[in-house]
């Protein structure tokens, strides 16, 4: 009976035991749920202790310092604006902005004496961006860009240009993602009796009639085709196809090369050498400076150029719409290439990067803080919410009748806003809103000029109908191009000039190519493609 009774209780006991590891096991396993719903959790040591963070909290006030540089000069370091930051994120913001002329040297001072800011701004390509996060001098974004509107809602191809080594360590400044694209005198062409091109033969065509049938009317032999200048300048590519700056094309061992050196180029290079023979292009494009480039559409001599949705210049056509008041513009839809696509090159989304301290892992607090005020900084407002009524963009415009006033219905910054700091705008280190992808933007509202709002019209309805390329080689950088890409690309240029000039024959392409390869291209091509397939590219990518 002794047996029997102690095999009873020694049952209970381990039923018992049994109970409690499964209680304990339950509780481990809820509060590892709990965990993955709230990414703010920052667990520590102590496995069993965590500190819920909030990533808007503004009860402890941090100093955040940032560098960048500005076009133009920079703002006060004392003012209206700074202080209305500071009051609504209760920071001391100190920011540093530097002409865009002496950023480069004189960030590479400021980090080099070991005083790196909180928030450090580069130009679009700037290759220290890429060097020195390698180097481990940024703090990696991915666990913290959800948190935001803006910065969690940039699309994944455009961060992709920003990661190094798998992980995101810039934020982009938004730049148009639509390119420059061919425009022509839709004017000339119906006097003509020509319809839109749709293939290079038949903008060929239309380039030499230009030339030669006085489509002005005024009967002078004193117009041409494309308007054109030194670096072949605008490359007039019709699709990725042809664009010298895409990788677009892809070699026998499968990868990817530059435009410069492909078959869509060489095509391009003979079809100006056409043109040039007919005298039906710039004569003197080798030598020609951009302002003088533009001179040539805008005071009428030239019919065929580009355009964009964003950018363009009113002053220039107020000049040709004086000499030329019934002149009307049109897009050059894109043409189908060789291998069946159709589509220009979509823009890399950023015109610079914004990056974090490394060393501000220590105090996740002042992460979230930094974020938080970089996010506002890009938050997009439409054309309706651009009021005072918005108190968001009220805020960020330095309030009405003082940093902007309101002009038949539209905000206009007085005239001090930048010099006396009077609006918060000035000093976010990165103030270019990041227009979302849903945003029903249309581009034609910023111009006066009915022939511009037009054009611009005219140029996004083509771009939303059509696929768009994805470079690949966004955001990544080869050691040799750092080293010779200029020098490679400029001695490309000027040699496929004397092609179009008759100076080379187009018959020494594999010859040009293969000095190239010679010089560094090969080592280019090499290092670029590792760091393509580290971003995960593999095939040719459409949006």
């Amino acid at each position: 009976m002794k047996k029997k009774w102690y095999l009873v209780i020694l049952l209970g006991l381990v039923l018992l035991l049994a109970a409690c590891n499964s209680k304990t096991n339950n509780a481990g396993e809820e509060n590892q749920g709990n965990s993955n719903k709230n990414p703010s959790t920052n667990e520590k040591d102590d496995p069993e202790q965590t500190e819920q963070i909030d990533p808007f909290d503004h009860s402890k006030k941090y100093t955040i310092t940032g560098m960048t540089f500005r076009f133009g000069d920079p703002p006060p370091s004392k003012s209206p604006g700074l202080d209305l930051i500071n009051e609504k994120f209760n920071i001391d913001y100190k920011p540093e902005i530097i002409p865009q002329g002496d950023y480069a040297e004189k960030s590479s001072a400021i980090v080099a004496s070991g005083s790196m800011p909180d928030l450090v701004g580069f130009t679009a390509g700037d290759a220290r961006f890429y060097q020195w996060a390698e180097e481990g001098a940024f703090l990696p974004l991915d666990d913290y860009l959800s948190h935001y509107d803006t910065l969690g809602n940039i699309p994944d191809h455009i961060y992709d240009a920003f990661k190094v080594n798998g992980k995101i360590y810039g934020i982009p400044r938004y730049s148009q993602v639509y390119p420059l694209t061919p425009v022509l005198r839709k004017d000339w062409l119906d006097k003509l009796g020509l319809e839109i091109p749709t293939n290079y033969d038949e903008l060929k065509k239309i380039a030499i009639a230009f030339t030669k049938d006085d489509p002005d009317g005024n009967g002078k032999n004193d117009t041409y085709g494309l308007a054109i200048g030194e670096n072949i300048n605008p490359n007039f590519n019709m699709g990725a196809y042809w664009d010298f700056g895409a990788w677009y094309h892809q070699n026998d061992d499968g990868d990817f090369i530059p435009g410069i050196i492909s078959e869509g180029r060489k095509d391009l290079i003979q079809f100006f050498a056409d043109l040039y023979a007919e005298g039906a292009m710039t004569k003197d494009f080798a030598v020609l400076n951009w302002a003088d480039t533009n001179a040539e559409f805008y005071s009428g001599k030239a019919g065929i150029f580009i355009g964009g949705v964003a950018g363009m210049s009113e002053p220039y056509m107020e000049g040709l719409l004086e000499l030329n008041p019934e002149a009307e513009f049109v897009a050059i839809p894109p043409f189908e290439a060789p291998d069946g696509s159709v589509g220009f090159t979509m823009g890399s989304g950023n015109s610079g990067i914004l990056a974090l301290n490394a060393k501000m892992a220590d105090d996740e607090g002042k992460i979230y803080r930094a974020l938080e005020l970089v996010d506002f900084g890009k938050k997009y407002y439409s054309k309706e919410e651009q009021n005072p009524q918005n108190e968001d963009f009220d805020w960020y415009w330095g309030k009405e009748g003082v940093g902007y006033n309101m002009e038949d219905g539209n905000p206009v910054r007085v005239p001090e806003f930048s010099t006396d700091g009077l609006a918060p705008s000035t000093y976010f280190l990165d103030n270019r809103e990041h227009v979302p992808d849903d945003a029903k933007v249309v581009y034609s509202d910023v111009y006066a000029l009915q022939p511009m709002k037009d054009l611009v019209d005219d140029l996004q309805q083509m771009f939303e109908s059509n696929k768009m390329y994805v470079n690949p080689s966004n955001g990544v950088m080869s050691k040799t191009d750092q080293e010779k890409g200029l020098d490679l690309t400029q001695f490309l240029m000027n040699e496929q000039a004397k092609m179009i000039a008759g100076q080379r024959p187009i018959s020494d392409w594999d010859k040009l190519v293969e000095e190239y390869m010679n010089r560094g291209g090969a080592d280019i091509i090499k290092e670029m493609n590792e760091g393509i397939k580290s971003k995960g590219y593999t095939e040719k990518t459409w949006k």
